[in-house]
């Protein structure tokens, strides 16, 4: 006797994207692993299950034919068709592993290491985004991306250059970057020294699981960039904080934790010190040098804003005048777009060498023609000229969010007027009015890190990290508005 009803009626949906036939399939084969379809059984002819299942005889015939191509059906001709008698047993004499209508996922069945938390990166939808530094990609001209793009496309074919390829980058890029550097940055540096990413957060992680074992000691801020320390922990490292001062990192506090703890690296950002801004002075830089010679730890410097300055001179990165102590991160999604997903990492050649090895096991190919159409827009001078006309621009939105600030919110939150990057911190004199805010700002239309994603050290004193250079100034108006209404008063 040949099963009639082989297949639950709820195992076919018309409305899901997945051919129908492909849905028989995968049925016969779920009904193989839980032992109702045994091996060297018959199946019902195409006519009889076509009629079974209300579909067509010929959305019948495709299944059974994809799955005598599989091995897992055999044809007997007139006779009919079988499963394969050299199939094992069941597998599963219980549970369901296939969805029916409305469970399209089904629950692994294996253990899997859960992550800590949600995904570190703020949800989208129809908000106003609060970001914490970002670009405003609407002044970027799209026609120099497309004309980048369509030289990059025709130059890599003809050059056969769209294969395979140095997990270090783009040629073309890496001296782009190298030349940049060393005009711009005080970095003496060649293409040998820089490894292309994919962003700053590529960068950091990669530079995490070449310097850290499980167990290793690395130091952070108390307040600093929530990505960064996901991304050492993930390599088992132990998290050490360290105080900040009116100017940074605390530099007694470094010492200290050298003194107790065997160190390997420290996390640093500071240019622009993620959240609160403020730039680390050279005396406070020299010395975490001195240490990091001293104990024989890295520096892995995140250098996530340098091209933003609204009055004087940046400082010099650290590993401008000390490139054998110092992994140096870098990214272009400020100068460009974040969604070209470039970024870079700068340190001796052989460190790079042991980066480019991890690349190859995650990211071997990388992207020739987004790295090429970069390089090309570094080249043409595209980017230069985009840097100095969203300076300006951006100067000009920092000056109206300072005002609006004041207007807004000055009896609420004190701050400092950024001399750089593209975020204003934010230090609320009640707490209870940052309260209302996190706990409000859903209710109104509102999303942003919230003050706990930016600290490591839960006695770390709390704020918002707001950035003014996505928006126009009448969407930042529209803000802050916002964000008064949420807090109540």
């Amino acid at each position: 006797m040949r099963p009639f009803s082989f297949i639950p009626p709820d195992r076919i949906d018309p409305s899901r994207e997945m051919p129908i036939y492909m849905q028989i399939a995968r049925a016969i084969i779920h009904e193989v692993e839980r032992g109702r379809l045994a091996p060297g059984s018959y199946l019902p002819s195409t006519r009889d299950a076509a009629q079974s299942l209300g579909v067509n005889r010929k959305t019948v015939v495709l299944a059974y034919e994809e799955l005598v191509a599989q091995g897992w059906l055999v044809s007997h001709g007139t006779r009919g068709t079988a499963i394969s008698p050299s199939l094992p047993g069941p597998v599963a004499d219980d549970g369901d592993g296939l969805p029916r209508v409305g469970e399209e996922l089904a629950p692994a069945e294996y253990p899997f290491l859960p992550p800590p938390g949600p995904p570190l990166a703020i949800p989208t939808g129809d908000w106003i985004k609060l970001d914490e530094g970002a670009p405003d990609g609407r002044q970027f001209p799209p026609d120099l991306l497309i004309r980048a793009y369509r030289a990059a496309i025709r130059n890599a074919s003809a050059e056969n250059r769209l294969q395979y390829r140095d997990p270090r980058g783009s040629p073309q890029l890496r001296e782009s970057i190298a030349a940049m550097l060393k005009s711009q940055r005080g970095l003496m540096v060649t293409a040998e020294n820089i490894c292309v990413t994919r962003g700053s957060q590529m960068g950091i992680s990669l530079a995490a699981r070449i310097l850290i074992r499980p167990g290793d000691t690395v130091l952070v801020e108390a307040l600093t960039y929530e990505p960064a320390v996901a991304a050492f922990r993930a390599c088992g490292a132990d998290i050490v904080t360290v105080g900040l001062d009116g100017s940074g990192a605390d530099v007694g506090e470094i010492e200290r934790a050298c003194r107790r703890h065997r160190v390997r690296a420290i996390f640093l950002t500071p240019h622009h010190q993620f959240p609160t801004t403020v730039a680390l002075p050279p005396e406070s830089r020299l010395r975490v040098l001195e240490l990091a010679r001293q104990f024989g730890f890295a520096v892995v410097e995140d250098d996530y804003d340098h091209e933003f300055q609204f009055g004087a001179q940046p400082l010099l990165p650290m590993a401008s005048y000390a490139p054998r102590q110092v992994i140096y991160i870098g990214s272009l999604s400020k100068l460009l777009l974040p969604a070209l997903r470039v970024g870079y990492v700068v340190a001796p050649p052989e460190v790079i060498d042991s980066i480019a090895y991890q690349v190859s096991l995650t990211d071997g190919m990388g992207n020739t023609l987004t790295e090429d159409a970069a390089a090309d827009l570094i080249l043409s001078g595209d980017v230069r000229r985009h840097t100095r006309k969203v300076t300006r621009i951006y100067g000009a939105r920092r000056d109206a969010f300072a005002q609006a600030l004041a207007t807004t919110m000055g009896d609420i939150v004190d701050y400092a007027i950024p001399d750089g990057g593209l975020a204003f911190w934010l230090r609320f004199r009640n707490v209870a009015d940052l309260d209302r805010l996190e706990a409000n700002a859903q209710d109104h239309g509102l999303r942003f890190a919230t003050s706990g994603s930016f600290m490591v050290d839960p006695d770390a004193p709390r704020g918002l990290r707001i950035g003014f250079a996505s928006m126009t100034e009448a969407e930042a108006a529209e803000s802050l508005r916002r964000m008064r209404v949420a807090i109540g008063r």
